[in-house]
């Protein structure tokens, strides 16, 4: 493009020569609350609408040391639960008027960089969604003035403020669903991701089965996918004791998991082989799986991340808060 035809923004200097007023006026005219008269205002607006002017928030923001910005740090974005509480949370965060960043951590990044990255753009609240940044480094963030608010995890960490959901409570009541069907062998299905959400499911889920003197056998393959779930169907079913009662950690493994378990080893769910998820994704209330899960309060966990983005910076840090995961009760789990 050459220098001819190459356009850059229009700044307020323009707008103000164009309206006869000073640039300050126009700072005020785009300001809530600043104090302007309607004859300059109507002048200021009428010539920012000829020439195409935007107000540069992040600019704005540089000089009041308030970005506004929130950045999301996520992985398996493109997961059906992932993706969902994404697209909830941003737009709750837009109706705050917050600009939402999203970083994705997929593959080689970490979250220990895109945090580091955060702090480059001088993001008011950063919410991480998977992984788990050094204490030293959520310590520079703090002392930068940002907020840290880590989602979906159970262990303690001091300095950010946490989200959470009860995974081990529902991981026990889910060995306790598969027991009261009458299952005898249990399977645990994960992948080797190991964030400490699935984690928390699974040693939850395995410590209730051993109390009850039930075995159980856990495998775990690749990515949180459908595929994984497929292949861990393959190795499970395949052996010579298989289980009847399988606790997925996810629901998209558990609609692979149910798929291969039909289609490829003809067994009938859940009259040989009960199965439970988690997450409560669209899928899993399709008529191909009717799956018996744990629903996680999205609306409820988002609007108190946006109480929490939203305080003031003389308010005290809120308190760890833990939503409960509710069972959703469907056909692939016998009767009670």
């Amino acid at each position: 493009m050459s220098e001819n035809t190459r356009k850059s923004y229009v700044s307020a200097q323009q707008v103000a020569d164009l309206a006869g007023v000073s640039r300050s006026a126009v700072s005020r005219t785009f300001t809530d609350g600043a104090s302007v008269s309607k004859s300059t205002r109507t002048k200021v607006l009428a010539a920012a609408e000829a020439l195409g002017y935007h107000v540069n928030h992040l600019a704005r923001g540089l000089i009041r040391e308030r970005s506004n910005i929130v950045c999301l740090i996520a992985a398996d974005i493109n997961t059906p639960y992932q993706s969902r509480f994404i697209e909830t949370l941003t737009r709750r965060l837009q109706a705050a008027d917050k600009v939402a960043m999203l970083i994705n951590t997929t593959g080689d990044t970490g979250v220990e960089p895109a945090l580091r990255q955060t702090l480059h753009y001088r993001a008011d609240a950063s919410i991480v969604l998977s992984g788990q940044p050094a204490v030293s480094l959520i310590d520079t963030c703090l002392h930068n003035g940002q907020r840290v608010i880590v989602v979906n995890r159970d262990d303690d960490i001091e300095g950010p403020q946490s989200v959470s959901v009860s995974n081990t409570g529902a991981a026990r009541n889910a060995l306790h669903m598969l027991k009261r069907a009458g299952c005898k062998r249990m399977a645990i299905v994960s992948s080797r991701v190991g964030t400490a959400s699935l984690v928390a499911r699974e040693t939850a889920f395995a410590e209730a089965a051993r109390e009850e003197g039930l075995p159980v056998d856990a495998v775990h393959i690749g990515a949180t996918s459908y595929a994984s779930g497929a292949e861990a169907a393959r190795q499970l079913l395949s052996r010579a004791e298989r289980p009847d009662g399988a606790f997925c950690v996810t629901d998209l493994l558990a609609c692979g998991f149910m798929d291969v378990a039909r289609h490829e080893f003809g067994l009938r769910i859940p009259e040989e082989l009960c199965v439970v998820g988690f997450d409560d994704i669209e899928q899993a209330g399709w008529s191909a799986y009717e799956l018996t899960t744990f629903r996680q309060p999205i609306d409820d966990i988002t609007a108190h991340i946006i109480a929490l983005v939203t305080q003031g910076p003389e308010e005290p840090p809120a308190p760890p808060a833990s939503f409960e995961a509710q069972p959703v009760w469907r056909r692939s789990v016998r009767p009670r």
